[in-house]
């Protein structure tokens, strides 16, 4: 008869490892924590000063943390072990960067470092991924008619000057002009005056991810697009982001 205790841990491991990374989730389970203070601070003090054994000490007792932590950005273009992955790295520069000192506990510091460097792999990837080939080469024709047109005219080219340029009407020259914009807005905070501010791929990064698994064909990928739009983003947000996908004109989302 298996005990609580084990049937917990089958669960979660679902069977004998059968990769390496599954290795990997049943090895730090033996990794000892550090549940006292001083011993954290002194380990802090020594791995400031260089002592690899101790920065070690530090970071395979936080391991698992990492993995409870980055399970929630699942879904979003990045499986499991490389959202690991990426959070161990802010976890080393978490490590590297402490100060004990300061009053406050290892993990409260470094949840920060692993944040940002998910969010930052997870905005990567979707903007790798997302912007369709056929935009890219229109952004590529826009920015050249209008550096051309800029030399010989001396100034600032009309949308009229750079559509006949390109056998395109005004209205395509603008909306070009327009998810061109969007790339920049998707990396900088949506309120400019608010260093803080989050930018638009995090805001997004948030969405949870067991929702993108029950869609199933193109109409219900856009509903679910839609859907998800209106619950996290503001208007002038969702627009920005229509625009950036290159999803149907005039829609506010």
């Amino acid at each position: 008869m298996q005990t609580t205790g084990e049937s917990r841990s089958k669960g979660f491991f679902r069977s004998s490892p059968s990769t390496a990374f599954d290795q990997y989730l049943q090895d730090i389970q033996k990794l000892p924590l550090i549940t006292d203070a001083e011993e954290e601070r002194r380990l802090a003090r020594r791995a400031q000063a260089g002592d690899e054994k101790a920065a070690e000490r530090l970071v395979t007792a936080n391991l698992r943390f990492v993995i409870s932590y980055v399970k929630k950005y699942q879904g979003h273009g990045l499986d499991l072990g490389e959202l690991v992955a990426i959070g161990n790295e802010g976890l080393l520069k978490a490590v590297r960067k402490f100060d004990p000192d300061q009053g406050v506990k290892f993990i409260s510091y470094a949840v920060w470092w692993v944040r940002q460097a998910v969010l930052k792999a997870l905005a990567e990837q979707t903007r790798s991924v997302r912007i369709p080939l056929n935009q890219n080469s229109q952004l590529i024709k826009l920015a050249r008619a209008q550096t051309v047109l800029s030399q010989v005219l001396k100034r600032d080219p009309t949308d009229n000057e750079i559509g006949r340029l390109l056998e395109e009407t005004p209205d395509a020259v603008r909306s070009a002009k327009q998810m061109s914009a969007t790339e920049i807005s998707l990396d900088a905070p949506i309120d400019r005056s608010d260093r803080e501010a989050c930018t638009l791929g995090e805001r997004f990064a948030g969405v949870d991810g067991a929702e993108i698994e029950d869609v199933t064909d193109f109409h219900l990928m856009r509903e679910f697009i839609d859907r998800v739009f209106r619950k996290y983003l503001t208007p002038r947000e969702r627009k920005i982001l229509h625009l950036y996908y290159g999803l149907e004109q005039g829609s506010d989302a």
